[in-house]
Order: structure tokens, then sequence, then C-alpha cells
């Protein structure tokens, strides 16, 4: 975990890291600095190019943003990085060790350093709030049922859940259940936490709340967090360095005010939320009438 303090959250009037600081206008940054580093990294899914020469960083202590329309792969991205799916060609390091060249015994070491937030939450049906949020403990853990319990507990005061200890998933809203997994991924205090998707389905009180609950995590608990949202406005309250993907690559980066003047047509289509622009709406296919003719032949 950090020693140093991460910075305040971006939507709190905070400061972006910068060169005095040690840090970079442009989210580069020592090596030492960044805790995940993608360079021309190519995947494709049968036949079919995912990321065509992708390159960021995740900045230590910071909130980090990965935004882009449906299907530009950023849910695929945080597969290679957890070490789920391996790249055709480029390079791809957390914490400073390359993902593809760790064995299976040190990439399950890894996965134990870092949190996921899934974006359907992904709580275990069967079993209770305190036992959702108890069972990576149990995994991989030998404490005292009383430790334990006291560990749990803090974990689901942190998100405002404590009081629901002994409830079922299915006696969750939407907003609670996502909540309760969000204590479930930082049980193990991790220094990095990943957000997939945290804003989906929530009403906007809900929204509000994990939103704030991203922010204080990330000071408190001096984690670094990669958020992967298309939620515009959400992220510009919260993230430090946002990354917008498209097309296999990153096509705009910078801190939410930047992402905002850019003046590429892709930028400006997601920014606006535009129907209309280089993102199509048709999935690419042959001509409609020819198909159509060759149905009644």
């Amino acid at each position: 975990m950090s020693a140093a303090p991460p910075p305040a959250a971006a939507g709190a009037g905070s400061q972006v890291p910068t060169p005095a600081d040690g840090g970079s206008a442009t989210g580069e940054g020592r090596p030492e600095d960044n805790v995940v580093r993608v360079r021309d990294l190519h995947y494709s899914i049968g036949g079919r190019a995912i990321f065509a020469g992708l390159s960021l960083q995740v900045r230590r202590g910071g909130i980090t943003a990965v935004m882009g329309p449906s299907g530009t792969g950023k849910t695929t991205l945080l597969r290679l990085i957890m070490g789920q799916a391996r790249a055709d060609r480029g390079s791809l390091s957390v914490f400073g060790e390359d993902v593809e060249g760790l064995s299976r015994e040190r990439l399950y070491a890894l996965r134990q350093r870092v949190g996921m937030l899934f974006q359907n939450g992904a709580l275990l049906t069967d079993l209770s709030v305190f036992e959702n949020v108890a069972f990576p403990v149990r995994e991989h853990a030998r404490l005292p049922e009383s430790v334990l319990r006291e560990l749990v507990l803090m974990k689901l005061q942190a998100v405002g859940l404590r009081g629901a200890a002994g409830l079922m998933p299915s006696e969750l809203s939407g907003g609670m259940a996502r909540r309760v997994a969000l204590a479930r991924a930082i049980v193990m205090d991790p220094e990095l936490l990943i957000y997939d998707e945290p804003f989906v389905g929530l009403d906007p009180i809900s929204m509000g709340v994990i939103r704030r609950l991203i922010q204080s995590l990330n000071q408190t608990l001096g984690i670094t967090s990669i958020v992967v949202s298309h939620d515009v406005r959400e992220i510009a309250l919260i993230a430090h360095y946002s990354y917008l993907l498209s097309g296999g690559r990153v096509v705009a980066e910078g801190t939410p005010g930047e992402l905002a003047a850019a003046s590429g047509e892709v930028v400006r289509q997601f920014m606006s939320g535009s129907p209309d622009g280089p993102v199509p709406f048709h999935y690419p296919a042959g001509d409609y009438f020819q198909q159509l003719i060759e149905r009644d032949r």
C-alpha cells in the first residue's frame, strides 16, 4: 500500500499530480509511479481486433478512469490486467511485474493485492451479507473468528451497511448490493481497487453514494483506483486522469476538463452522447437489400 497519501478527488477541487509533484500532466510519470503500465498492446478475439497498439498508465494513489463506447474493450482490458487473458503482443505490467510472464502461483499472489467490484456485484446468493464480505478472508487467511468478525463489521461500517450484516442478497436494493460487493472488495486491504461499471443501474442517490465511496476509499485507504465506466458526468466528478478508448487504442486522455475540451470527433460524440458521428449505430454488415433478395431465393 502506498506510504504517501493520495491526491484528493478531482471532483472536490483537488489538484491532479503534476510534473512538479514528481507526476506528469500526460499520466506518464516515473515507472515506479505507475501501478499498471500498458505498452503497444494488441489483442484479438476470433480474428477481430480489440486492441491495436493500446498504451496507458495508472498512476499510484490516484483515480484513473477508462471510458469508451460499448464494445471498445474496457472490460477486456481488466481481464488482461488480471491475467485472465493474454495479449497477442505488447507489454502489460502490474506492480512492476510482467503479467504475461508470471507463473500461476505468482499470478494468484498478485491478484490478492487487487480488489474488484464486478459490474453486477456478483454476491453469493446463498450467503448472508456478513458471509459474503468474509468469504475472501476465509479463503485466503486463517483468522480467529473474533478478529474476522471485527474486520468484516469494520468494512461494512465503511460502506454504511453494518446494520445489514444479517440480511441475504435477495433482501438488498441494487445500491445496497453494490456497496456490499465493495465491502468485500476492500476486505483484504488491496493496493489496487478496480471498479467495472460501478454506476450502471443505480438511481441518482445510489450513484452519489457509490461516487462518494470511491473518493473516500481512495483517500482514506491510500489505494490506487481504476474506474471503468461510460458515465461521463460521474467520472468527471471523481477522476484524476481519464482515458477514452476507441478503435483499439487511446483516442484522448487527460484530466476531466482536458477531455471535455478535446476536439476529436469520437471524443465530441462520446462526451456529448450524440447518436451521430464516427461511432456507428449499425454493426458492420453487407448490403441490406441484397441480403433480403438472397433470403427470398
